[in-house]
C-alpha cells in the first residue's frame, strides 16, 4: 500500500519509532511530540479533515492551523497561548513533515511551516550564594533523612545535575573512601548524551556521611522508604524536598531543583568561567542554550569592567 495514501493520523506510531531510532529521542521527548501533535489532529477533526493524507496537506491548511493555535487558551490559566507555546505545536508538526521527507512519503517540505516571531529573553531563576548557603544549611544532619537531604542539596549545587540525572545515579558509580577528595562521574543526560560531572569536597563529605548510615542493598544513590522497604527517590520526591527546604529557609517559593542548576551555572559565569566550559558542565548540545545565562551576568560584568579597567 502506498504510504502517501494513509491518513496522517495513522503515521504517528511509525513517526515516534523514527524519533527513537533515527533521532535518538528519549521516551519523555517522544511523549511530548505525541502530545503536541494531538492538537493538530483536533484541528483536523474540527474541520472534518481527520482522514487527510500527507500529500493532501496544503499551505492553506498550515495557515489555518496557525490561526487555530493563535485562538487557543491554556487549560491552566485560560489565557491565550503564548507564541512560544504555539511554536512547540508547530515544531512537532514540522518534525512530522521531516519524517515524511526522510521516508519518501509525498508531503509538504518541513520549511513550509514558519514559526511565530517573538522577541523574548528566557528568564533564569537563580539564588545568590547567601541564599544557597541558607538552603544548604536547612536540613538537620542529626538524622538519616537529614543527612540524605543535605547530601542531595549539596550534590545538586556542586554538579549542576538535572534532577532526572541525579535520581538515576547508583551507589556503585561513586567510589567514596575515607580519604576521597574528588569524584567525577559519567552520566547520560538529556537526549542520551554522555558527559562528566564533578563533585566538590563538601558534597563528597556529606555523601560519605549519608552513605555510611546506609545498611540496605538498594543500588540507588538516593532512597526513600515505602513502609520499611527502601526505594529509589523519584523526580517528584526530589522536587518536593527542595521546595520544603526553600520554604523553611525563607527563599522564593518557585525555588526548585532546576534553580540549583541555574545557580551552579550563574556562579561559574560570575567567577569568569568561559561560556563554552559552562556549556560542557551543563551538557548543553547548543551554546545558544547556555547563552541564557549571559543576560543574568551582564550587570555583574559591567561592574567588573568599571572597577578594574581604564586609566587612573
Amino acid at each position: 500500500m502506498n504510504k502517501s495514501n494513509i491518513p496522517i493520523k495513522d503515521h504517528v506510531n511509525n513517526y515516534l519509532e523514527w524519533l527513537a531510532l533515527e533521532k535518538g529521542l528519549a521516551d519523555k521527548s517522544q511523549e511530548n511530540y505525541k502530545k503536541f501533535l494531538k492538537k493538530f489532529f483536533t484541528f483536523l477533526e474540527q474541520n472534518q479533515l481527520e482522514n487527510l493524507k500527507p500529500h493532501e496537506l496544503t499551505p492553506d491548511h498550515i495557515w489555518n492551523y496557525r490561526l487555530f493555535l493563535s485562538r487557543q487558551r491554556s487549560p491552566k490559566d485560560h489565557k491565550m497561548l503564548k507564541k512560544s507555546t504555539q511554536s512547540y505545536y508547530l515544531i512537532a508538526l514540522r518534525s512530522l513533515l521531516g519524517y515524511f521527507t526522510e521516508r519518501d512519503i509525498n508531503a509538504l517540505p518541513p520549511d513550509k511551516i514558519k514559526l511565530p516571531k517573538e522577541r523574548m529573553e528566557k528568564t533564569v531563576n537563580f539564588l545568590s550564594l547567601d541564599q544557597i548557603q541558607k538552603l544548604l544549611d536547612a536540613p538537620s544532619p542529626t538524622s538519616f533523612l537529614g543527612n540524605r537531604d543535605k547530601a542531595i542539596l549539596e550534590v545538586l549545587f556542586s554538579t549542576g545535575l538535572r534532577v532526572a540525572e541525579l535520581v538515576a545515579l547508583n551507589r556503585e558509580q561513586l567510589k567514596i573512601k575515607h580519604d576521597t577528595r574528588d569524584i567525577e562521574v559519567g552520566v547520560i543526560g538529556k537526549g542520551s548524551h554522555p558527559r562528566t560531572v564533578y563533585f566538590s569536597e563538601r558534597a563528597i563529605q556529606w555523601l560519605r556521611q549519608y552513605l555510611n548510615q546506609r545498611t540496605d542493598t538498594e543500588k540507588a544513590l538516593f532512597i526513600g522508604y515505602v513502609g520499611k522497604k527502601p526505594n529509589r527517590l523519584t523526580v517528584r520526591s526530589m522536587e518536593r524536598l527542595v521546595k520544603k527546604y526553600a520554604i523553611l529557609s525563607g527563599l522564593p517559593i518557585l525555588t526548585s531543583c532546576h534553580t540549583l542548576r541555574h545557580s551552579f551555572a550563574t556562579d561559574l559565569l560570575m567567577k569568569g568561567v568561559d561560556l563554552r566550559v559552562v556549556q560542557e558542565f551543563l551538557g548543553h548540545r547548543n551554546i545558544v542554550t547556555t547563552q541564557i545565562y549571559t543576560h543574568v551576568t551582564k550587570p555583574h560584568l559591567k561592574e567588573i569592567h568599571k572597577k578594574f579597567h581604564g586609566l587612573e
